[in-house]
């Protein structure tokens, strides 16, 4: 993927991101992931049901590549079981490592494939996932 379209598909999930909206629905689990460093404050509510991410939704302020980061996340779990979308997650946690992983499981994710030259936004970038990564662990100790 071209670094143009790269940009492009971060423009878009920062400008329209998908489900950016408040939940108030008590069967959704809310995890709020915060960076100290910056404006990243993200409440993430998550709804898991027989080991299926059936919903995920957040508000809150963040940065262009937080909110991107946060829109793409999105898009790419909902639907999955756990053991899938901890695949995806691992691999886009190797991705931002420079370690190996699976380009094809990433899709839209793959536009944050060199955020790991600048180090500064890695931990943007990561925000989401470390939410999410809680949601779950909180649904399994259940």
């Amino acid at each position: 993927m071209d670094n143009e379209l790269k940009r492009e598909i971060i423009l878009e999930h920062f400008q329209n991101p998908v489900n950016k909206e408040e939940v108030l629905d008590k069967k959704y689990n809310k995890i709020n992931t915060r960076n100290p460093n910056c404006i990243d404050n993200l409440d993430i509510y998550v709804l898991i049901e027989e080991s299926i991410i059936k919903d995920i939704k957040f508000t809150g302020e963040a940065c262009a590549i937080s909110t991107a980061s946060t829109s793409i996340m999105i898009k790419n779990l909902i639907g999955k079981n756990i053991v899938d979308a901890k695949e995806y997650i691992n691999n886009f946690y190797n991705m931002t490592n420079e370690e190996e992983y699976n380009e094809n499981l990433l899709n839209e994710g793959i536009a944050f494939s060199e955020i790991y030259k600048q180090s500064n936004r890695k931990n943007c970038v990561l925000l989401p996932y470390k939410g999410i990564l809680k949601a779950i662990e909180e649904y399994e100790e259940k």
